[in-house]
Parts: C-alpha cells; sequence; structure tokens
C-alpha cells in the first residue's frame, strides 16, 4: 500500500521485489534490523552488509512503497535551507559538514548507479533564481555563505546560461539528477545480493537495551543487536524528533517539453514556498519531461486542490517550451526546525539508530544517514555525528521552533468546532467528512460504490482531529502529520503508532 493514491512518472519497483519478501525473520540471530525499505533504509542496509553484517529489513509495504518514490529525485549539495541560515544555526563549521555530507551522499549515489543498469543518474549544474526578478537580496546574502561552506558557486547575469526570464542565478557546480525508480531498485539488488533478507511486517514498538526488541502489528516479536527506524518520521515511543520538525505535503507536476530546449539542470527559486525543476529523460531521444515541484502546505492544514493548478501556470510562464503535462502527485517533507536532518543515536533507546528529517533533500539525506548509522552501528567515530545528533537542542532555531508548536497548539480548536455536513447524507461519493457525534468527532468517508466508512477522529497520536485530504483521499493530522487510509483507517505515515479506531455509526443513530 503506498503512501499516497497520485501516482509519480518512475517506474514502480514493488512489482519487480514483492517475492524477495519473506513472512518471517528465516533462520539464525539477527546484527540489525533495519525498518523502512525506502533511500534510508536500503543505504543503511548496504552499507553494513558491506562490512559483514547480519542484516533484515522490515517493510510493511515492500521496497519503495513510501516516500522515496514521491521525491523529484534532485541531488543536490546546494540545500534548500539557505547557508546563511545554517551557518547561523550551527555555526560555520556546521554549514561546510553539511555541504561535505551531501557532496558525499551524491558520491556514493554516483557509485551505486554506476555498477547497475542505467539509473539516469548525471552530473549537473543547480541554479537558483529570485522569486522576484527584481530582488536579489537572498542571492547576495546566499553566494557569499555558500562559498565559506565550500561549495562551487558563481554569479551570473540573466540569459547567460539560463532563460533570461528567471533573472540573475547562482550556479552551483557538482549537483546531479537520477531517476529514483531505477536507482532504488538497484540500491535493492546490492542489499538482496549481499545476503541481506527481506521482510513483509509492521513495526508498532521497539524497546532498545542490550538486546533491542521490535513488537509486528500481528502480535510477533524480533529480535537484534540493533535497530535502525528508517520510516521517514519515527513511529516508537520516542520524543527525540517529532516536536523539532513539521510535516508538509509539496505537490509536483510533470510535462513534456522537446529535447535540449531547456538546458539540463536543477533549478529553484528563493520564493516561500520555493518552486523546483528539473529534467528526466524519456524513451524517446526527442522528447524529455520537466518535474516541476512545489506549492508546500502543512499536512492536514490548507487542503488545496488547485495547487497543481498553480504548478502548470507557474511553469508555463517560465518555461513556456513545456507542450503539456501528463502527471501529478504529492509527497510528504519533514522540515526540521533548523533546517538539517535527525541522524544517529535514539537517546531514549539504547542501540536504537534514527533516521528522519529529510527537509526537502531526502535523497541526500536518505543517503547520508545510512552512511551515518553503519559507522556508529560499527562503534566508528564520524565527523557529521554532533550536526545531525536527533537529541541535539535547535536553541538557535527557538524562533522557528514557538511558530511550529504554537501552530500546532491552535489545531486543538477543531474540537469545538461544528460537523462539516449535517448528516452522512450530504457527503458525496469519494469525500470526506468529519461529523460530531456527543463527546466523539467521526470521520467518515463515502466510497465510489456509496458505502461508507466511518473512524473516531481523533489522531491516536496526540489527540488532535484528522482532516480530509481531497488530493490523496486521505485522513491527515494537521498537528503532526500522521496521515491514515480512508476506508481502512490503516497508517500511511507516522508519527502514530495505531491506526485510527473504526466508529459504529449505525449504533450512534
Amino acid at each position: 500500500m503506498s503512501t499516497a493514491r497520485t501516482i509519480p512518472v518512475w517506474g514502480p519497483v514493488e512489482d519487480a521485489t514483492a517475492g524477495w519478501f519473506a513472512n518471517d525473520a528465516g533462520e539464525g540471530p539477527l546484527d540489525v534490523v533495519v525498518v523502512g525499505a525506502g533511500i534510508a533504509g536500503l543505504t543503511t542496509a548496504a552499507a553494513l552488509l558491506r562490512e559483514g553484517r547480519r542484516v533484515l529489513v522490515v517493510d510493511k509495504s515492500g521496497i519503495g512503497a513510501g516516500e522515496t518514490m514521491r521525491t523529484s529525485a534532485h541531488l543536490a549539495s546546494a540545500l534548500d535551507d539557505r547557508f546563511h541560515l545554517l551557518a547561523r544555526h550551527h555555526g560555520k563549521d556546521g554549514a561546510r559538514l553539511a555541504a561535505a555530507s551531501h557532496a558525499a551522499a551524491i558520491d556514493w549515489i554516483e557509485e551505486v548507479s554506476a555498477s547497475a543498469e542505467d539509473c539516469g543518474f548525471r552530473r549537473i549544474p543547480g541554479y537558483l533564481f529570485p522569486h522576484d526578478a527584481a530582488d536579489t537580496r537572498e542571492l547576495e546574502r546566499e553566494l557569499d555563505a555558500a562559498r565559506e561552506a565550500g561549495l562551487s558557486v558563481h554569479w551570473l547575469e540573466a540569459g547567460v546560461e539560463t532563460p533570461a526570464v528567471l533573472g540573475p542565478v547562482l550556479r552551483f557546480d557538482h549537483q546531479a539528477r537520477v531517476d529514483i525508480g531505477a536507482y532504488l531498485l538497484a540500491l535493492a539488488r546490492e542489499v538482496r545480493d549481499a545476503g541481506g533478507r527481506f521482510m513483509r511486517g509492521e513495526v508498532t514498538a521497539v524497546t532498545g537495551g542490550a538486546e533491542v526488541e521490535l513488537e509486528l502489528r500481528d502480535g510477533s516479536r524480533l529480535h537484534a543487536a540493533a535497530a535502525v527506524s528508517a520510516s521517514n518520521v519515527p513511529f516508537h515511543q520516542t520524543d527525540a524528533t517529532w516536536i523539532k520538525q513539521a510535516p508538509y505535503r509539496t505537490y509536483v507536476v510533470a510535462g513534456r517539453v522537446p529535447a535540449g530546449a531547456i538546458p539540463d539542470a536543477l533549478y529553484w527559486d528563493d520564493a516561500d514556498p520555493y518552486h523546483y525543476v528539473r529534467l528526466r529523460d524519456t524513451s524517446d531521444p526527442a522528447v524529455q519531461e520537466l518535474l516541476v515541484g512545489g506549492e508546500d502546505h502543512k499536512t492536514g492544514q490548507d487542503d488545496d486542490p488547485e495547487a497543481y493548478v498553480r504548478l502548470q501556470a507557474w511553469t508555463r510562464e517560465r518555461f513556456p517550451e513545456v507542450e503539456g503535462f501528463h502527471a501529478a502527485w504529492s509527497g510528504q517533507v519533514l522540515e526540521p526546525v533548523d533546517g538539517l536532518a535527525f541522524i544517529g543515536a535514539d537517546p531514549r533507546n539504547d542501540n536504537v539508530w534514527l533516521i528522519t528529517g529529510d527537509s526537502g533533500n531526502g535523497l541526500t539525506h536518505g543517503t547520508l544517514g545510512g552512511l551515518l548509522v553503519a559507522d556508529l552501528v560499527q562503534g566508528r567515530d564520524n565527523p557529521w555525528r554532533e550536526l545531525y545528533d536527533p537529541g541535539r537542542k535547535p536553541v538557535r532555531a527557538g524562533g522557528e521552533w514557538l511558530r511550529e508548536n504554537a501552530n500546532v497548539a491552535l489545531q486543538f480548536r477543531d474540537w469545538v468546532k461544528p460537523s462539516q455536513v449535517a448528516d452522512v447524507d450530504d457527503i458525496a461519493a469519494g469525500t470526506g467528512a468529519v461529523l460530531r457525534r456527543g463527546v466523539h468527532r467521526v470521520a467518515v468517508y463515502r466510497a465510489g460504490d456509496g458505502s461508507l466508512h466511518a473512524h473516531n477522529a481523533r489522531c491516536p497520536h496526540m489527540g488532535c482531529v484528522v482532516r480530509w485530504s481531497s488530493e490523496e483521499k486521505s485522513w491527515d493530522c494537521p498537528c503532526h502529520g500522521s496521515r491514515f487510509e480512508a476506508c481502512s483507517g490503516a497508517i500511511l505515515n507516522g508519527p502514530t503508532s495505531e491506526p485510527l479506531a473504526p466508529f459504529d455509526l449505525e449504533r450512534d443513530g
């Protein structure tokens, strides 16, 4: 089960790998259990297998069913969170380490891609351009900060290498792009061929200690020397990260352009929320796909069915070569308050390791996360350890922390709001609404066949009332981003570890 209904352009990985998954852990002791079969989990598994460790990868839905395949697959050491802000939060040395670690992640992806079938890996430049071509102050600040962080960056006037409509740009060298479907399959094959095992199961709890115990939804348990939570957001009992990062939905559209009509590069602007653009090769050498993303909003808030329309209009204004759009999808990103992921030891659980907080750079954060955690599991130090430490206190980002958590507190107002519709008969097919039933709030979805599916609207994580997503046909928590399938109430995204509870509408009249 994918985390969303919209369909990205990347080829499906789950179909090619479904037969690799067993229903149990197999024979023999386990060194490390990795929970999550996306880029972070598979990179961790591959790195540990190269060290000779015995690794089991557990995922409830299979390889590529989470957020990794919902990316636009930019590979950038020129991070979305500006380097002048990273230097403020983490110091100049921290900004340099951030740039270097993401560059190392791109190198790893290049190495794996080179040893596999064509993964669409290309080294290309990246261009940061102003949302308002007349206001270049953000670019001027970033030029000096990025250079000080060690990046190869240059100021170019409008039209020198990029469409003149974009205005002046900063050119970042040594960036890249990849076909994430092909790459994830190559990475999974490395894990399998190195002796890694795959198990289908939903882990609901992890207890650290000298021997780590993992509990599954079916009541079975796994035991290992160490466990890695690489499921996008931690689902087990730890408060190390979820109050320090915020969930956002981001949207992508894909259109066709004549090959060579637009310089092959990564593009992104300084708007808030920002836009991001890249090209993708197709089977037709005369045609490329143009992938354009943006229009981010907090998960469960500001439901906006016109996000794709605005993305298409924005694209036509700046890239008029686009000949039409044929795909659209959304994904979830986690924004840490200080701009960098949380990777390392879970401060609440011994021998449990976390990788979360992609900050819009999920492929490189997930890759460096796997490399860092593999070092730490092996007992080696790593120069990135303190920078990404999940237990760090983002003191210099205190203002952002307060804003995000104040926003969370406001969402509890939903408990005193009236029903969204007067009666279930008012809910159209393919839509959902939250009703009041005494002290309860009930999330009711009417499927296309007219059947009703009702669940307690209280998110099991922290008690917020879920809201309907018209884009992905899911129930989304506006507080911390947990998401649930409309018919079954099953978990699509954490941090919740429990699904929505069924609600009997007939019993309650």
